[in-house]
């Protein structure tokens, strides 16, 4: 916000009035100035204000870090279920196939289903690997942690230095 005055009727700025303080009208104090001016009460009412403002800001970023993780977390038990759901099924109706398959071929009905299961068993830890990778990869809260640690030095006065 300017600090000038505004332009009068004839185009000649206008004479501020007497008491006038454009630079402590304008609400554009250094923290010492307002130090120097303002009672306790308006003091601690900003102080107040600030650390509200500040801990609705952590509040809202933690929340947006929450649901992230929360969605990856889903996505990845989607997998582990869709892999289990797949693999159910793929057991269930392949392996009879394949196990009658085998065992006209090897004529060992044992021996055929020992095959089909082991099949089944590698697909399975497959997917399973796949899906604890995926679990591995989420994140959690990174960035509400390291701004949360911030939050003592600022209540300090020294978030200039952060």
């Amino acid at each position: 916000m300017s600090t000038a005055l505004p332009e009068g009727q004839y185009g000649g700025p206008v004479a501020a009035e007497p008491g006038f303080d454009p630079v402590h009208e304008s609400g554009h104090e250094s923290g010492h100035e307002k130090a120097e001016t303002a009672s306790i009460g308006e003091l601690v009412a900003d102080v107040s204000q600030g650390l509200s403002t500040l801990l609705r800001q952590e509040i809202a970023l933690a929340r947006a870090e929450a649901k992230q993780s929360v969605t990856q977390a889903g996505k990845a038990g989607a997998k582990l279920g869709g892999a289990a759901l797949a693999g159910w099924m793929a057991l269930l109706f392949l392996s009879i196939a394949v196990w009658e398959w085998l065992s006209s071929a090897l004529e060992s009905r044992g021996w055929a289903a020992v095959i089909v299961m082991a099949v089944w068993a590698v697909v399975g830890a497959v997917l399973a690997s796949l899906g604890r990778r995926d679990l591995k990869n989420i994140q959690g809260m990174e960035r509400t942690v390291a701004t949360t640690k911030q939050v003592p030095e600022a209540l300090k006065g020294h978030e200039e230095t952060l």
